[in-house]
Parts: C-alpha cells; structure tokens; sequence
C-alpha cells in the first residue's frame, strides 16, 4: 500500500518521504521513486547523527533550530536527527516524529547538537559540537562559566552570531521576525499607553504577538485596526501619527512588513516636520532613515561609510533634533557599536519628552492633548545603552513595557504618567516561534552539513568545514578558537574592573569642604549604595560631624592652603569632584580636574577665571558644573523655566525683577542685625560694600561701591506678612544674553533683608569695622584688647571712659540714629570682651559675628526668593507673573540654606554621573534638560515655588 501511494506521489511530480524503519542496528529508508520502493541501506557507524536539543533558557523559548519540514530534508540525506522530547517546543513531538526523526532524551550517540539559546552547564556533553547563540564573545560576565564549561569538556562551540558571509554580514538569524514580532508588540503598547492618556484608538484590538497562533492572525487584527483608522475614527486629538524606522535591514524590513497592512503613505525625512504639523488621521505615516539621514561629520564634511565603520567617533548624529521631534513611533533595529553617536542620549531626552502645548493638535473640550508628540520606542535592537541610551535594561515577554521618566531619568510599570513607552524585548522572535523556527531553519540549513563534518576529538585545523562555519568556531580542543583568543584579554580586563568595584564603589564622589551646605549633599549622595563618597575637609570637627550623619563616608583631612599636591594625589581616585571651598579655590580645583579629566560641581558663581577654563574643559571632554545653588542656581532655573515657556507661547519678557535672600524665620529675627549667619560672615559684609549695576527702564544704572549699594535700598512688600527691603546684588545686565532676554527693558537681581539691615550695616561701616586693610591692633600676636578700648582707640578716647560717654560719641558717629546705636550696643561692641583678633578689622568682626549671631540649637533660618516677569504677548495683551519660593530649615535637621545650596548641587552631580547631563566645558544650569529635572526632583524634596498670574 505503501509503495502505491508512493507511486501516485511521484506521478504528481513529488517525492514523499516515508517512515524510518529500524532492523537490525541498520538504519533502512524507504523512499517513493517512480518504479518502486528502494531501501537504502548504511551503516550505522557511517551515518551522520545529530540531535536539536529543547530550549531551556526560559519559559517562554519555544523555537527550534530546525522545523520538521527541514529536519525531514536532513532525514531524507540518510542523517540521524534525535530530537530531544519537549511540551514547550511550538512545534510539537508528533510533527518531527512523523518526518523520521527520534525522538529521545539521550543525545549521547550525537556528534553534533544543535539549539537556539545558551544551554545549561550541567547539560553539555564532552567531546561533541554545538552549535547555538552563546552570547560569549563579548565575553559576557553572566556566560563566562558556560565557556569554561566548554572548554574544560573539549566541546566545539559554533556560534550562530558569527556566521558571516565575505561582506560581514549575518547569514543565519531571526531578525526578519524579531521586527515583525515588534511591530506587532508596539502596535499592542500604543494601544494601552494613548488610552492611559486618555484616548480610545483602533490599535486597542491588537495584542501582543504571542497572542496568535501565527502572525497572519496578527496581521488581520493590524488590518482591522486599519480599517478603522481609514474611516476616521483615530482620535483627532491626538493629531496625525509619524512611525519613523531606522535601519533598512532584515529587522526593519520584518517591522514594515507588519506596519504596511495600516493604511500608510511613505515621506522622505526632510517632510517630517510639514506632515507631523499637518498630516492626516486616516493614515499613518511612515519614514525610513539611513544613516546618512542623521550622521554629520564633525568637521563638516559629508557621511562616508567606510570612514563611519572604522572611526565613528569623527560623527555626530542630529536625530535627536531633525527626526525625532516629528516621531510618533520610532522602530529601533540598528546595530549600535560603541563609540558611535546615539540616536537619543539621555539630556536630548529630556527636551524630546518636555510637555509641550502641542500645537500640531487641535483643541476641544474634553478631548486631552498629548503631553509630547513621541509615544513610544520599539528598541528592536536590545542593546541598553546603546542607540537609545536611556533604555537601561531590555524588558521581557511577561513585562513587555516600562515609562521611561525623562525628568526623573527611572523606568516605571506604568502606561500613565509622564514619559515615553519602551518594548526592548531581547527574544522578540520567541513570540511567534513556528514562523521563526522556518525562517531561521531555512539559513541554518545549508550550513548543517558542514556543521556535520565537525569532529570535536580532531584538531581544529583538520575541520574541513566552510569559512563561514569555521570562522564561526569559537572554542576547540580546549582552547579558544585562534579568531577569539581576545576573549580571554577581555575576561582579563573584566575580571580587573570586578575586582575593583569589589573593594570600591562603582561612581566614586569626592567633596571638597564639610562645612554648613555638606551634609544635604553628601546626604543625597549616599541614598545610592553604589555611591561612595570621600569628604575632604582641613578641620578634623566638621569630618567627625559628617562620618557621625553619614557613617558610610570616607573622611580625609587636606588643607588646600598649603598647596594642592594632597588633592591631585586622590583626585585620580574619583569620578566627580564637588567643592563646596570658598570660591577663590575653585578655579585651580577645576585646573586639576581638566588635568585629570574629572567631572566637578560648585554652587558658586563662575568667575572670569574659572569661565576662561572653558575651552579646556571642552577639550577634556568633561563637565564643571556652576551655580547650582540657590542663589546662584535655584534663582536661574525658576527663572528660565518661566522665560523659555514664555518663548514657546510666542510671548516675550519685558520686564525681569528678581530678590533672594537667606534670613532668620520671623520667631529668630530679634537679632541686632536683623539677620543671622549660617555660614562664615565674611561674604555677606563684603558685599554690602560691593558695587552693582542693573537695567531700568531701559537705562543702565551704576551703583558705586564702598557704601553705596546700601544707599539703593527699596521697600520689598510682594509679601505683605514680612517686613522686608532689597538692594541690588552685583551685576544684573549680564543677564539679558545669559537669560535670552534681550527685550527687557527693566532687569535687576538683588538681596532680600529685613527692614533695618542696611542701616545696621552702615552703623558698623561708619565705625570702620568692614576695613579690608590690616590694623596692627588686631594682629592676632598682639596684646589682648577689648571691644571697647578697641572702639575708643578708633575715636583716640581713653577706655576709661564710662559707657554713658561711649554711647553718646558713638552715637554722634553714627548720626544719632537709635536704631544704628542699638545694633552697636546689642552686639556688644562697647563690651569689656577680649577681641579674636584676625588682623583686619573686617576678618575679626566676621569672626566674631559667626559666634554672636549663630543660629541657636532650637532656631530655623528661612530661604525667600521672589521673580517678577513683565510679559507681552503676540497679541498685545501683557501679563505680570510673580514666583515665590519660601522654604523653612529644620532645627532638627538641615538648615534651609543647606539644603536649598546642599540638594541642587547633589542632584546636579548625581545626573552627570548618570549622564543625564552630558554639556561639557564650563557650563550652569540654563538648559531646560538640566533645570527641569533638578526643579522636578527638588520638589520631591520639599523645595517648590508658587506662582501667580496677573494679567495688566
């Protein structure tokens, strides 16, 4: 019967194989032929034998190597295929039973035993070759044991990955069905993540690939969907859809196979930004890009392939500002090698996924608009880090979707919230295992014979298989392939850097002072265990205050004053250096920074020297971050979030007044000053002698120093509850370029104090105590001398003079004005108290104010700021925008100086060593990719400002 059936198969043009018999230890064939059946016979010492081993590496691995249509070609050669049993396996036992092959669970009579994924150590078999996607030759720490296994049981390990042809490029892989299983799961994802936002869409009725049984069910649905979406019923408030592709490779083309059943229409990149502004909703649009659509060569010159593949580094890439923005969808299937340019890197993200207004959208009621135009990544690639540098870590079948949070730089389960939705599976194609299992099958055939010829017992040089096969070999006779021998160098260099996070942490900060603003930053800091956090300080107190906060910390006694040779010493050590010194240190830190290509944070203000170090910076390919406090810091990045939202509405600033100021909370305000000092006085007495400068009305004011900033003195009342008054601070006209607001007619930064400060200061100006100039009275080895016959000295009275005396000179010299006395008097100046001398009158009043009008234990100081923003918008309306900040310290915590100095400075070197911030030179935090994140994650912390509207 058999033989007739055969016959009529034949007669039809086609030759059926017919079931295995076994007799005798003889392996006979039946085969249909045109005139009857023959038996082939051979030996079993001469048959071939090979085995497809079941996948193990996870639970949802249910390819094969082979589908049984290829395994019953082999059969048909007179090979023995052994398959190994599996329920998992998408094709089942039965199918490869009924083309011949055996199915059993000892492999043992294999010489070569084929899979897909990485197998068990305890699995391997000495003396046979395998052949299957290792994942060793970057010499993967997680994979390393399963190569010594390898070696140590003399197997010959063929790796699918490096199958190359004479070009380099791939002959057997899955990446055709890893783009057609993305399409799908991106499809699958815009669905959930738009209706998160609020939006119902046709893609809800696709699923994710392995939902079907095969990707023509999948392409119905995606048909389905597009149906609709022709017949207009895609929200217009979400505006039209942009996919954009990158890549023209077997992954890219397996994704556009997929997108094409969506009623679609292809565009050329440079007409993104006109259809994303004014496409249509009944169709989707698609956009292939090439390399040579984004890479631009650094010197201007055009993009050269061959010079891409040997020095990527000589190009940048503009995707980020010329693609990106108009992408609904990016499709991600590129080959990422390091050192090349990144498509998005972790900063363009953060502008990428601002909030905008999204003014491609049409408004109505009830209809929410996108909060950004780009929804989602499919990052077919898998490579984190790579290409799309944000996505940290690929995401798997059972979690097939994280929100990336720009602002926050952290993933979430979550399709609601802020932020992009990322698919990385790495095993894409393991979604729809038949299809794959054919179309990788169908380029791993060819190549199983000479896989066959494999005798792991030989010499390696005796393997007559093709190069393709051969220079696949990874691992033979014990030994690394001569090909792969940099795998060990690897493993070496591997095996360093593990030893070297095991005694270190992996990012290493070195802070330079542990005085009043350290501890919110070392705080913050160490809130991460991979931290490590050295605090180098010249008094041994302040370290003993910080190991007793922060225990984990590395205390290091320095003092810079002698020279910087202790600091280059351990600068070398370190990832990221923040100096919290006095500024006049900063400039020769960041110099050794430069020198030793160190990342550096301050919270001070960049002086003409340290901005001088820009170009070296640049070229140190590092990052000196300034003005990261409060003020300077908090003030700037209020300030431009206001002004670049201003921008984007089409509006301009006409007008920018702006106060700051560290005080005493009202209950601690009794002070003869007014005004009570966190840190050491110094700075504040200095520059109420400063000169200022400031525009008005569209005229530049001088304010002369030596005594006449306190003359410029206004009443502040945006606060009706304090009692407050300001004067201008330093030079505010800097600010029209540095803001971007060259249409301001009034700009002015000031200081914030209590009503009375100023005439208080001038009280001890007139009596010559802000001195800079040495007063041999003073001089810290002279005789002791009192307050009071320091002060007569001054006046040439004799300190036997009783104080009723004393009080009515000094209060002539201070033109009778009983407030201006009472602050003499009340701080004790015209006291018996012996002096610390610190040879100028201006260093010992500073000392002593440090003591006398230090905060008490129970106390709690106050930060205020106040913006005023003068607005006029495209339509002539005008509009005044007022932003207050006010936040208390804690007298049982941190200070609110500390803190609102100490957190933006921490969370500013926390994102440089996350490379979040990646601007190098000499820079502050004007970017919207910097002080967005900052401010977002400083309310977290308890720091936000108010904001009020009136429209004029």
């Amino acid at each position: 019967m058999s033989c007739m059936l055969a016959r009529k198969a034949c007669s039809q043009g086609s030759l059926r194989m017919l079931p295995l018999l076994w007799r005798g230890g003889r392996v006979l064939t039946q085969t249909a032929t045109p005139a009857l059946c023959s038996v082939h016979i051979r030996s079993s010492s001469q048959q071939p034998v090979m085995a497809v081993r079941r996948e193990t590496v996870n639970v949802w691995e249910r390819r094969a190597p082979l589908s049984p249509q290829q395994v019953r070609k082999l059969v048909r050669k007179g090979v023995k295929v052994i398959v190994q049993p599996s329920d998992r396996r998408a094709y089942s036992m039965k199918e490869y039973s009924d083309i011949g092959a055996v199915i059993k669970e000892d492999m043992s009579e294999a010489s070569l035993i084929i899979g897909v994924k990485q197998v068990p150590i305890d699995s391997l078999m000495r003396d046979k070759t395998y052949a299957f996607f290792s994942h060793t030759i970057k010499a993967q720490a997680d994979n390393m044991p399963l190569l010594d296994a390898i070696l140590e049981k003399n197997i010959r390990l063929i790796d699918y990955e490096k199958m190359v042809d004479e070009y380099g490029q791939r002959v057997v892989a899955f990446g055709k069905y890893a783009g057609v299983s993305g399409m799908i799961n991106i499809l699958h994802g815009m669905g959930l993540r738009l209706l998160a936002l609020g939006h119902h869409t046709p893609f809800m009725f696709i699923g994710p690939s392995h939902n079907y049984r095969h990707t023509e069910m999948a392409r119905q649905a995606v048909r389905d969907a597009g149906y609709e979406i022709a017949l207009g019923r895609m929200p217009r408030s979400i505006g039209p859809l942009t996919f954009v592709f990158t890549g023209s490779g077997n992954v890219s083309q397996g994704a556009q196979e997929v997108f094409t059943e969506l009623p679609h229409e292809y565009i050329e990149p440079e007409h993104l930004p006109k259809v994303a502004a004014r496409g249509s909703t009944n169709k989707i649009y698609a956009c292939v890009v090439s390399r040579d659509d984004h890479y631009i060569h650094k010197n201007g010159g055009k993009f050269n392939a061959d010079e891409f593949e040997q020095y990527p580094e000589r190009y940048a890439s503009t995707f980020s500002h010329n693609i990106a923005p108009y992408a609904s969808c990016i499709i991600n299937g590129i080959y990422w090698a390091p050192g090349a340019p990144r498509l998005i890197t972790i900063p363009e993200a953060k502008t990428l996924l601002r909030p905008t207004d999204a003014p491609w959208i049409p408004s109505s009621p009830g209809c929410p608009t996108l909060p950004h135009r780009l929804l989602a990544i499919c990052d077919i690639s898998a490579d984190p880090g790579g290409s799309i540098e944000f996505m940290k870590e690929c995401t798997t079948i059972d979690k097939p979707f994280s929100l990336y949070d720009a602002e926050q730089n952290v993933d979430k389960e979550s399709f609601a919230g802020d932020g992009v939705l990322l698919c990385s599976i790495d095993n894409m194609p393991a979604q729809i295992p038949r299809e794959a299992t054919d179309f990788f099958g169908s380029l791993l055939l060819p190549y199983v014979s000479e896989m066959l010829k494999s005798d792991a017992k030989q010499s390696f040089e005796d393997y007559s298989g093709s190069p393709i096969v051969k220079n696949a070999v990874i691992a033979s006779n014990g030994s690394l392939a001569p090909n792969y021998g940099y795998i060990q160098d690897l493993r070496t260099k591997s095996a360093s850097a593990h030893k070297a996070v095991l005694t270190s942490s992996s990012e290493r900060v070195l802070i330079l002072g542990a005085g009043y603003v350290s501890g919110p930053v070392v705080e913050y800091l160490t809130r991460d265990p991979k931290t490590c956090v050295t605090v180098a300080s010249h008094f041994q107190k302040e370290l003993d205050d910080t190991t007793q906060l922060c225990p984990e910390v590395i205390p290091l006694l320095m003092d810079l004053e002698t020279g910087y040779q202790d600091l280059e010493k351990h600068l070398g050590d370190h990832d990221l250096v923040i100096s919290l010194l006095p500024y006049a240190f900063h400039t020769e830190v960041a110099k050794l920074c430069i020198k030793h290509r160190k990342n550096m944070v301050t919270a001070s203000y960049i002086s003409p020297d340290m901005k001088q170090l820009h170009s070296e910076a640049v070229a140190a390919g590092i990052t000196i971050m300034n003005e990261v406090g409060v003020d300077p810091g908090i003030d700037h990045m209020l300030a431009m979030e206001c002004f670049d939202e201003v921008k984007r509405a089409g509006g301009k600033v006409t007008s920018f007044v702006s106060y700051c100021g560290g005080l005493p909370a009202p209950e601690h305000s009794d002070s003869p000053l007014l005004y009570k000092f966190s840190w050491y006085p110094k700075g504040v007495l200095l520059n109420c002698m400063a000169g200022a400068r400031y525009l008005q009305g569209g005229q530049v004011v001088d304010v002369p120093s030596e005594g006449g900033l306190l003359d410029s003195v206004r009443d502040l009342n945006f606060l009706p509850g304090f009692n407050l008054e300001g004067f201008p601070n330093r030079d505010s006209t800097i600010y029209a370029k540095e803001y971007g607001i060259e249409s301001a007619h009034t700009i002015l930064r000031g200081t914030i104090r209590y009503k009375g400060f100023t005439e208080a200061a001038k009280s001890l100006i007139s009596l010559g105590l802000f001195d800079t100039t040495p007063d041999s009275q003073l001089h810290p080895n002279g005789p002791d001398i009192t307050w009071k016959a320091y002060i007569c000295g001054k006046f040439g009275k004799s300190e036997d003079i009783l104080q009723d005396s004393l009080v009515d000179l000094v209060f002539d010299q201070v033109e009778r004005d009983p407030f201006k006395l009472s602050c003499v008097v009340n701080l004790g100046l015209l006291e018996d108290d012996l002096i610390d001398k610190r040879s100028t009158p201006i260093d010992t009043l500073s000392n002593y104010l440090a003591k006398r009008l230090a905060y008490a234990p129970h106390e709690r100081d106050m930060i205020l700021m106040r913006h005023e923003v003068g607005i006029q918008w495209g339509d002539g309306k005008r509009e005044h925008r007022g932003i207050d900040l006010v936040n208390y310290g804690d007298p049982n915590g941190f200070s609110a100086m500390a803190r609102t100095v100490g957190l933006p400075t921490g969370i500013a070197a926390r994102m440089i060593l996350a490379g979040e911030i990646q601007t190098k030179g000499v820079c502050a935090p004007m970017a919207p990719e910097t002080y967005v994140p900052i401010l977002a994650r400083l309310k977290k912390e308890g720091i936000t400002a108010l904001e009020t509207i009136n429209l004029l």
